[in-house]
């Protein structure tokens, strides 16, 4: 069933470096502050570590800790939960999106592009299949972080209605950050949510945030610049996309094409 509103909740967090319980004790502190009409809670990439390359001692598995977590708040604030976390699985690391309902129904996504400046490929295999979920009448296509750099990837062939990038991505790189994310709700006639996190990791590395969300004509719905814990809020309308792509169908005139795996 069509929902017409998708009320969404962006957190914007200071992870603690490779500190598992301390984040999700930060969230949880959050979950208490929203809306109680939320839909879906998103969070940043690697949300209970930050962007560590420690995966031998920070991996866990689809039936540990933090699934189960997600499972239980889930249910408990009946919303979808989604972000990115270390996971292993036959002997492989992935940088693996979660998108988890209520219902306890988990979809997930493994991040197809691995930040090779930052040695990723080197620790985690890569993601071969996009994810499209169907959430209350929503078609939502989740990525991570370095995919936003990718248009091809993240093309829309009317497949989805809302793009989301759960990242880490440094202060020193901000404007493509901003830049590139207006350009995808454009060329994909969209909405798309940035989540991004804040702070210093255990690299050394700044992240300003600028966690956002664009409508379809890139038209940013609002922003987060603060360098603190944040939780920003925003209602997105179906009818108000369909009503644009009705009447100014760019989708109808996109090219067509094949990805071939490399």
């Amino acid at each position: 069933m069509q929902q017409d509103l998708l009320n969404i909740a962006v957190f914007q967090l200071d992870l603690v470096w490779e500190n598992s319980s301390a984040n999700l004790a930060k969230i949880d502190e959050l979950l208490q502050k929203i809306n109680t009409n939320t839909d879906i809670a998103f969070l940043p990439e690697m949300f209970t570590t930050g962007f560590s390359m420690n995966v031998s001692e920070l991996a866990e598995t689809m039936e540990g800790e933090t699934v189960q977590w997600m499972k239980r708040r889930s249910a408990e604030h009946q919303l979808a939960i989604c972000g990115s976390l270390i996971i292993q699985e036959n002997e492989q690391f992935f940088n693996r999106l979660l998108f988890v309902e209520p219902s306890g129904k988990i979809h997930f996504y493994n991040k197809r592009h691995l930040f090779t400046m930052g040695n990723e490929e080197s620790h985690f295999q890569k993601g071969t299949e996009r994810l499209i979920v169907q959430y209350k009448g929503w078609r939502i296509c989740p990525l991570i972080c370095y995919d936003l750099r990718f248009p091809v990837w993240s093309r829309n062939r009317n497949e989805y209605d809302l793009l989301v990038y759960s990242a880490n991505w440094p202060n020193a790189r901000n404007d493509v950050w901003n830049t590139l994310l207006k350009a995808r709700a454009i060329e994909n006639q969209c909405y798309v949510v940035g989540v991004n996190r804040i702070g210093t990791d255990g690299n050394g590395i700044d992240y300003s945030g600028d966690s956002q969300v664009f409508n379809p004509k890139g038209k940013q719905i609002i922003q987060m610049l603060s360098v603190q814990n944040e939780l920003l809020s925003a209602s997105l309308s179906f009818p108000e996309l369909s009503d644009f792509r009705s009447k100014f169908p760019v989708l109808n005139d996109a090219d067509d094409y094949y990805l071939i795996e490399k």
